[in-house]
């Protein structure tokens, strides 16, 4: 029973948890690291690893998507981003990584992502991310999905995300033509990933719309500031729970169809992503640590893709530091780190060995303790 607590005279709350407030409980047997697979599946596309890029320009080039691919996960490239609105983006990455805390970063985004979104270089991106041989995934805002689906489409992607602060499978508008989420996927011949979503009922309707994943989560870190913006915070435990629950009574009701989540939230460490699948995900959406491998084409500098909104930016310019080394030793090390920021998969390995399950779908079923 979900606990409820009374914030007020007719006014209640539901407690949630944080990845943060939890800990993973072994069972009674151990296993063999090299017995344990931490492999996914997608639809049709299988990967070594559940991971998949959050669609920051910070850390998600053509070239770094397809270095994803290679070592087994899913790259994601923004379509909104820096690669479509520029034929060389390189300067202003290299502008932006050189920006610190101090500087008014926020007002340069905003400059840098006003330059219009050009067609012809969405096609250029897509046919760089085919020719590196990867599953090819794009990220598109549900405000934009409409007008640029077509280029899209035409370009020849795998998979396509479609991914907002929040979205819905009901979204209401009197002055623009909204997109029907149910009807837009059912025209379509490719996997759509959609999110985020923080609650039950949002991610039961988003399952019901066709879509092969579901994000859950608003990418809150360190950085993101939604809590601050809009009053938004749902603790990244409480909504995989909750969005596992409503994957399993979507299965019951169509006789077996399965929804992955994706868990997009504070993911730092391999304990955080060993906590985000044992509360129910599939797979992981990677922000900050990706920014730290040699392969980020910002130098260690991160932003979420909304810091640069145009009215109202939700995400501050980080530093995430000094690169901790290959995109390689982060995913799969070997780790000089005892804070679990490097081999953060091999971690992820260990964990499920540790706890005497040998794939990702038994690794759902471990115990979990509240220890805060």
């Amino acid at each position: 029973m979900r606990d409820v607590v009374e914030i007020g005279s007719g006014k209640t709350a539901q407690r949630g948890y944080h990845l943060d407030d939890i800990a993973i409980v072994p069972s009674r047997r151990t296993r063999d690291v090299d017995d344990v697979s931490t492999a996914w599946q997608l639809d049709a596309y299988p990967f070594r690893i559940p991971c998949v890029a959050h669609p920051s320009d910070a850390t998600m080039s053509p070239a770094s998507a397809v270095a994803l691919g290679q070592l087994g996960g899913l790259g994601v490239l923004n379509v909104e981003g820096l690669w479509t609105r520029y034929e060389n983006p390189d300067k202003v990455l290299e502008e932006l990584s050189t920006l610190d805390e101090d500087a008014p970063a926020t007002k340069r985004l905003q400059e840098a992502y006003a330059e219009p979104i050009r067609p012809d270089l969405i096609a250029e991106r897509v046919r760089q991310m085919r020719e590196g041989g990867s599953t090819v995934a794009v990220r598109v805002s549900p405000q934009h999905t409409l007008a640029l689906a077509p280029v899209i489409l035409d370009a020849g992607v795998d998979i396509l995300v479609i991914q907002g602060t929040i979205v819905s499978a009901e979204h209401v508008s009197t002055t623009d033509e909204p997109l029907n989420l149910k009807e837009f996927i059912a025209d379509l011949d490719l996997p759509v990933v959609v999110g985020g979503c923080t609650d039950y009922k949002t991610a039961l309707h988003l399952m019901r719309t066709g879509a092969a994943g579901v994000i859950v989560g608003v990418g809150a870190d360190e950085w993101s500031t939604t809590d601050t913006v809009l009053g938004i915070r749902v603790p990244m435990a409480t909504a995989i729970a909750d969005a596992a629950a409503a994957r399993r009574d979507y299965l019951d009701e169509t006789g077996g169809r399965y929804v992955h989540l994706i868990a997009d939230g504070d993911l730092q460490t391999s304990g955080d992503i060993a906590k985000a699948l044992g509360c129910g995900a599939d797979a992981v959406m990677i922000g900050e640590p990706l920014a730290m491998c040699d392969e980020a084409p910002a130098s260690g500098a991160w932003w979420h893709s909304a810091a640069s909104h145009p009215q109202l930016p939700r995400g501050a310019f980080g530093v995430a530091g000094q690169s901790l080394g290959s995109m390689e030793k982060l995913l799969y090390g070997p780790s000089d780190d005892p804070d679990g920021q490097l081999n953060l998969f091999g971690g992820l390995r260990r964990a499920m060995a540790k706890c005497g399950y040998r794939d990702l779908k038994e690794f759902q079923k471990v115990g979990l303790v509240i220890d805060k």
